[in-house]
């Protein structure tokens, strides 16, 4: 090896090291901002998710079951972005 790739491997490791101690302090002294995704963002309690678990428990049974459907119909309808009585209105294509 030469003495110029000597000197430029000397001085990367020395930026690397110098970059590393960096982060680490602004670490410890709290100055860095949180990464995306460290912090899960709070979550609102939502009756639509409740009710979505309630149905997944029932199994086979939630298909009979109104209030599922109207759980379901709902969803649907958040997916969708529509609103729910554009749905109502809307009419259903069963065969």
């Amino acid at each position: 090896m030469g003495g110029k790739a000597m000197a430029r491997l000397v001085a990367i490791l020395f930026l690397a090291i110098v970059m590393i101690v960096t982060l680490i302090r602004m670490e410890r002294n709290g100055d860095l901002p949180p990464l995306p995704g460290s912090e899960a963002p709070a979550r609102q309690e939502d009756s639509l998710r409740e009710g979505q678990r309630r149905c997944q428990r029932m199994g086979e049974a939630a298909a009979e079951d109104a209030e599922c459907l109207a759980i379901w119909a709902e969803t649907r309808d958040r997916f969708l972005g529509r609103d729910p009585a554009q749905s109502a209105t809307t009419p259903s294509r069963e065969e």
